[in-house]
């Protein structure tokens, strides 16, 4: 799993990423109450961005931490929205994208870097 300075991470298999916010992430904003996700298909840069989460507390844009195309959204939020608070790092994701380029990757921080970056 790899996370950007602005609290997504990102967990990639056979070339297709899993995006979703961090644990901090979602402390921070609080109850999440609307998600606006991409359309599949959608082409987008790294640093894009690509969805939006609203809060009891707050708007927060969601940005692509990769270039590539929008393969899945998680169709379950529409009804269990709450996941993202409770499971933000596993079934509380946001969406797939099939990467354009694997060196992007490398660019983001590890979980130790991600860690110290919080604290």
């Amino acid at each position: 799993m790899r996370f950007t300075d602005s609290h997504e991470w990102i967990k990639v298999e056979n070339g297709v990423g899993t995006v979703g916010i961090t644990e901090h992430a979602q402390k921070e904003l609080g109850q999440v109450v609307f998600i606006e996700l991409p359309s599949v298909g959608k082409q987008v840069n790294a640093g894009d961005e690509v969805a939006v989460l609203e809060s009891t507390k707050a708007a927060a844009d969601i940005y692509s931490p990769v270039t590539g195309e929008i393969v899945e959204i998680n169709q379950k939020l529409g009804d269990f929205i709450h996941e993202v608070n409770s499971s933000a790092e596993s079934s509380g994701w946001l969406f797939k994208i099939k990467l354009s380029d694997h060196t992007e990757i490398e660019a983001l921080l590890n979980k130790e870097d991600y860690l110290s970056l919080i604290h």
